[in-house]
């Protein structure tokens, strides 16, 4: 089993190029099943998550091959419509493949997924809406069997909570069906501009994609193109957060800021001097960061769930009280006692967790509870007295590339053995 060993109390000083968005790339991956010809996905990173989404393809016969940071990809091929239970069970996200094989093979027959333990997150989004379409769903011995008996048919849908994963799977699933689908109270994100524009790029008719009602105009077919996935905003927020609990200063490449904007005030608001311009992000942080009146994260625009872990690591060597209120998912807690293994003082009531930041972490053996929490982990750890030694690392490896690496190159004191 591999583990962390993070020497703490080094400030994080340079410079780090930010790799591809995990959230973007897998709903992408999926996508490239309705195309005809060969995709090329650039800037793709080299994730756990992203490798089990390329073996998927690969046992419905589609081609993938990896050149450096580019995945090239072929469902010209493609001959099955079922995806086997230890790949499902591997990461939540590969619900997310179920519209795009409706879409292309007619039918399709999954297990239900695995991936973190977050609390409820549903599918039942999905399969209504799905079911709007005309697909016909057995749900039976953990299996989905959909069966599309009259063709998938673009229908009015309306979302009771602005789900990405609902949003992506409609998309997917319309693009190819027979009409025009609308969504309403549709997810915003980057990441579903993102998959809109890869999928316009192809042949697809979307408008609305980032606003709350998307569009979807079936269309007969997609035809495979080259498109670059966009940076990972939750990959820049962790790294700031390491840099800002160092005293550090750092300068984020290959960004987009606009996609921040609810995450770099919370930076400001700590004390941190923050320069930002269109693709760059340059943070100095001061010797002791000052708290952070309250987090709440909500559906984007708001403040992004996925960062909440790491920005609680940073604020727990404040010098104040920092509030955090959880909005998205009823677990996403598990971190807490981890850091308080560290010397954290964190109480949690439901929903609200309150930081007393203390003066300084120190180094324990900790376990990463899952991707985000493990993240939250390394931050504490690169900014505590003493050695750290983490493991579970196979939750980081999903969305974090080579986190150990990543970190050395601007000061860390860190190795994986």
């Amino acid at each position: 089993m591999s583990k962390l060993i993070i020497e703490g109390s080094h400030p994080l000083k340079g410079e780090l190029e930010i790799h591809g968005a995990k959230n973007s790339a897998l709903p992408l991956l999926a996508a490239t099943i309705l195309c005809h010809g060969q995709s090329c996905l650039h800037n793709c990173p080299a994730l756990s998550d992203v490798e089990v989404s390329v073996q998927i393809l690969r046992y419905l016969g589609c081609q993938a091959e990896r050149q450096k940071k580019s995945l090239l990809l072929s469902a010209d091929s493609i001959s099955r419509y079922d995806i086997p239970d230890h790949l499902m069970r591997e990461m939540r996200s590969s619900i997310v493949f179920l519209g795009a094989i409706l879409a292309r093979m007619g039918k399709a027959r999954l297990s239900l997924p695995g991936g973190c333990e977050l609390g409820p997150r549903p599918i039942d989004l999905h399969l209504k809406a799905l079911r709007q379409m005309g697909v016909v769903i057995d749900e039976s011995h953990g299996y989905l069997d959909c069966t599309t008996p009259h063709g998938l048919q673009g229908a009015p849908i309306a979302l009771l909570f602005p789900s990405v994963g609902a949003t992506e799977n409609i998309m997917l699933a319309a693009v190819l069906a027979k009409g025009v689908t609308i969504i309403t109270n549709a997810a915003r994100e980057p990441e579903i501009v993102d998959l809109a524009n890869f999928l316009n790029s192809c042949g697809a008719k979307i408008t609305g994609a980032g606003e709350g009602t998307v569009t979807i105009e079936g269309v007969e077919r997609l035809q495979g193109v080259e498109h670059r996935i966009i940076p990972d905003r939750i990959a820049a927020a962790t790294y700031l957060a390491a840099a800002a609990v160092t005293g550090g200063c750092l300068e984020l490449k290959h960004v987009e800021t606009q996609h921040l904007g609810q995450i770099l005030p919370m930076f400001e608001e700590a004390g941190c001097t923050v320069v930002a311009h269109r693709h760059t992000v340059r943070l100095q942080a001061p010797e002791r960061l000052q708290p952070i009146k309250m987090v709440r994260t909500m559906p984007y625009p708001g403040f992004p769930t996925d960062a909440q872990a790491p920005v609680m690591a940073m604020s727990a060597t404040a010098r104040g009280t920092s509030v955090f209120v959880e909005n998205i998912f009823e677990c996403r807690y598990k971190h807490v006692g981890e850091l308080s293994r560290m010397g954290a003082n964190i109480k949690v009531e439901g929903r609200v967790a309150v930081v007393e930041g203390v003066f300084r972490l120190s180094g324990a053996r900790v376990e990463a509870p899952d991707l985000r929490g493990g993240a939250a982990l390394v931050v504490a750890g690169v900014g505590a007295d003493g050695v750290t030694e983490l493991s579970g690392l196979r939750h980081i490896d999903r969305g974090y590339e080579s986190i150990e690496q990543t970190l050395s190159t601007v000061g860390a004191v860190i190795k994986r053995i």
